[in-house]
């Protein structure tokens, strides 16, 4: 059906920029709203960034300012540019996608989400 590769997570030192990638794949029709969320040690996953199909974006407090997100609707692709990292950015990043999608003869929605890729950020 619908699968998330993330990619781009590391470790990297405070100050320094990452950029995330997460491609969807699949029998996809289209995708609604794309976002990044993350969960650190011992707290809730928490949302980072969301964007729709019309490229509307929103953004948690926390990351206003330093964090970028995009997409490329024509990859079924969604960015995050993290730059001005800071140790409290360290948690597992997760994309998140509302896809339609072809199943059997029909067109379904459902909500993926990624593997996960780890952020470490080094003081």
């Amino acid at each position: 059906q619908v699968h998330l590769a993330e990619s781009g997570g590391g470790l990297v030192q405070s100050g320094r920029s990452l950029r995330l990638s997460c491609a969807a794949s699949g029998t996809i029709v289209s995708i609604d709203a794309m976002g990044w969320y993350r969960q650190a040690p011992g707290k809730q996953r928490e949302l980072v960034a969301t964007i729709t199909d019309g490229g509307t974006t929103n953004y948690a407090d926390s990351v206003k300012g330093r964090f970028t997100i995009s997409r490329d609707n024509a990859k079924n692709t969604v960015y995050l540019q993290m730059n001005s990292l800071k140790v409290a950015d360290t948690a597992v990043y997760y994309c998140n996608a509302d896809v339609r999608f072809v199943r059997g003869t029909t067109v379904s929605r459902n909500d993926y989400w990624g593997q996960g890729t780890q952020v470490t950020v080094s003081s």
